[in-house]
């Protein structure tokens, strides 16, 4: 059955593949992003421009948009990646990722939350850098900390709507070779296919986990 998709920083890299290949399976999907360029433009998909997650006025003018409108997935995909360390503790650079990885998930949820009925989903592509168990390698002091908010903001998120039957899950896509990593780490295909697999595969039943693109639960 085919479904309606939101997805945010869907202009590039992961979000521009995941359009991709839900538009190929057969769903519907609404493409948020500041600017879409030529790659965005010719998926043929819905494509909503100029759409911060860190601004609340903006995020209402889509929420407004959207009035009415049924989505089956809510994918969360919009972040940020700026070095810091340990020798180069750029707080600015920390604020502006909290704000775009933790903040505008949670934000950008609320705001849609009369747009998803029983049975939807939301994810929020995070990353295992935001696990605490798993860090054995410390700095990325910023990025770290934004992912391990959103990842304790996407729990508390599937607290409060599990009496709406909507079920929320946080997603890591394997270090991807994007724009934001440099170009190292895996094909983004392989992200993108790797993701929606797995999200398939979940339902309402185990919501507020956290799951590896490849198909395994990740710890907290």
């Amino acid at each position: 059955m085919m479904a309606t998709v939101l997805i945010t920083g869907a202009n590039r890299g992961i979000g521009l593949e995941m359009t991709r290949q839900l538009l190929a399976r057969g769903d519907a999907v609404i493409a948020c992003c500041r600017s879409a360029g030529a790659e965005l433009a010719e998926t043929g998909a819905e494509i909503i421009e100029d759409v911060d997650v860190t601004s609340r006025l903006s995020v209402s003018v889509l929420a407004d948009a959207l009035e009415g409108r049924k989505l089956d997935w809510l994918i969360n995909n919009a972040g940020i990646l700026e070095r810091t360390t340990l020798d180069n503790l750029d707080f600015a650079a920390m604020e502006r990722q909290f704000r775009v990885n933790s903040i505008g998930p949670l934000r950008l949820t609320a705001a849609l939350r009369g747009s998803r009925g029983k049975g939807s989903n939301v994810f929020i592509i995070t990353s295992r850098m935001g696990s605490i168990d798993d860090n054995t390698s410390g700095g990325s002091y910023g990025y770290r900390m934004s992912k391990a908010a959103v990842n304790i903001a996407g729990k508390s998120l599937s607290v409060d709507l599990l009496e709406d039957g909507i079920g929320v899950f946080l997603m890591h896509p394997g270090w991807v070779a994007t724009d934001m990593t440099g170009g190292t780490g895996i094909d983004v295909e392989q992200s993108a296919a790797g993701l929606i697999k797995t999200m398939s595969g979940l339902d309402i039943d185990k919501t507020g986990t956290f799951w590896h693109q490849e198909g395994y639960e990740l710890p907290w």
